[in-house]
């Protein structure tokens, strides 16, 4: 009952075994989720301590659970975004598995073309239903990693599935058995982890898992699904909610390792981000994630989101490359006929754009004051300003500074005559009753007809 945790350097006790509770009746913590009412989140202020790994990374499900949201990707959109996922994850693989849907013939296409690359990064992996037949597709496509839906909570066990707890926990361990005779290593994806009975279904599913883990000297992944997002990150919020409980109750009590712990989210409310990272400092090894954050109804946690908690929290990008976001978001607005929200952080048209005069002049002065970071050098994406009735002489100097390249002493200023000339047409547009910002193109030719030299100058600098 005795081990040392050498991570820690302390002696711990072992006494909790958590037995399977067969229950007659479902339990459907009525006190939190009132299905009339917004869900209750309670405390009951006990705290379990941060432990996060040595080693963290991202797992992407754009092509499994993002399909779910979106028309199907065709092949060759799928070749595309792989190649830019393994880019963006940089050779330690910071990016390191993407999973597949595996039923259609597209689907199979896909990861055939994918494989054909040869790319080390992400790892392809699949995803399955909870039956035996499944597995001749793993097998027939050459996947080491497969993922099994072993849904969770009693509305899924006794409303969805009609068993009892024991029946789904007998049924659940055969389909993953089943996977380990195969040779494959099972991915379990407990759907619906924050609705389940925590301690009478969770753990002792999971100290089983352990146990054919052992057996089989096969690793057995769990991935914890917020299917519905009510996880919270809250300390001292109690179970099921709470993301710190969970991550690190399946580590101490079912004593599964981290680098076998992965955490998937969904953005119900507005949570998936930080639920994410408070898995990473609670001990799991990886967060499931989509590009965008595409996928069912609010969506997933959003991969590009999750690169720079990873950069915040271990103050490196550890040879990922950001600049391969802006690529995605281009691409899925040109190519993929997808609109990203304006004001979506790192990837929306507005994220690093200003319509405010006062903040131009102070972003003049040192863009530092008005960006969150050097948005040109990670992301590839210099700051903007948009015209508009607000933005005043200092908008109109930084926008013309930045169409036309211009530095130092040959900057344009706001009290210059061309921001004036400008300025003024700006405001006679909103005096005639004008109510939309004005584009890039409008201004252009406003520059050709009211300041001839300076649209000679930028033809002349091409």
């Amino acid at each position: 009952m005795l081990s040392f945790n050498n991570k820690t350097n302390l002696l711990e006790l072992r006494k909790y075994q958590y037995n399977l509770q067969n229950v007659d009746e479902p339990n459907l913590y009525r006190d939190n989720y009132n299905y009339d009412e917004i869900p209750k989140c309670t405390f009951n202020y006990r705290l379990v301590p941060m432990n996060p790994p040595d080693d963290i990374w991202m797992t992407d499900t754009t092509f499994r659970d993002g399909q779910q949201a979106r028309t199907p990707y065709t092949v060759k959109q799928i070749t595309t975004l792989y190649e830019m996922l393994s880019r963006l994850g940089g050779p330690k693989g910071k990016v390191r598995q993407c999973e597949f849907f595996l039923y259609s013939e597209t689907d199979r296409k896909a990861i055939r073309a994918c494989q054909e690359m040869g790319l080390k990064f992400p790892e392809i992996t699949g995803w399955i239903r909870a039956t035996k037949e499944d597995f001749k597709l793993v097998k027939d496509m050459n996947l080491q990693e497969c993922g099994i839906l072993v849904s969770c909570s009693d509305y899924h066990i006794f409303n969805k599935l009609h068993k009892t707890r024991e029946q789904a926990l007998h049924d659940y361990l055969e389909i993953v058995k089943a996977a380990l005779d195969y040779g494959i290593r099972p991915r379990c994806h407990f759907e619906d982890v924050t609705r389940a009975d925590y301690y009478g279904f969770v753990v002792p599913f999971a100290t089983e898992l352990k146990k054919l883990m052992d057996q089989y000297q096969i690793p057995v992944k769990i991935r914890f699904c917020d299917t519905m997002g009510y996880g919270v990150p809250y300390p001292g919020a109690t179970l099921p909610r709470s993301v710190a409980g969970i991550i690190y109750g399946i580590n101490h009590f079912a004593q599964i390792p981290s680098e076998l712990i992965e955490w998937h989210g969904h953005n119900d409310f507005y949570k998936a981000v930080v639920n994410a990272t408070t898995a990473w400092l609670y001990g799991a090894g990886s967060v499931n994630c989509s590009l965008l954050g595409i996928g069912e109804r609010t969506g997933n946690t959003p991969l590009e989101a999750m690169v720079m908690e990873y950069a915040q929290m271990r103050g490196t990008l550890d040879g990922m490359d950001p600049t391969v976001i802006t690529e995605i978001a281009e691409y899925y607005e040109s190519d993929l006929g997808y609109q990203i929200p304006d004001r979506t952080p790192f990837v929306g048209r507005d994220f690093n754009v200003t319509r405010a005069g006062i903040h131009a002049d102070g972003m003049a002065k040192d863009e530092e004051i008005y960006n969150i970071f050097n948005t040109a050098k990670i992301l590839n994406r210099p700051i903007g300003v948009e015209i508009n009735k607000n933005s005043g002489s200092a908008g109109i100097a930084y926008w013309l500074n930045q169409y036309l390249g211009l530095k130092g002493e040959d900057m344009i200023q706001k009290n210059s005559p061309e921001a004036t000339t400008l300025l003024n047409w700006v405001d006679g547009l909103y005096e005639d009753g004008r109510v939309t910002f004005i584009s890039k193109e409008e201004l252009i030719e406003a520059m050709k007809t009211l300041t001839p030299h300076l649209y000679a100058l930028k033809k002349n600098k091409k």
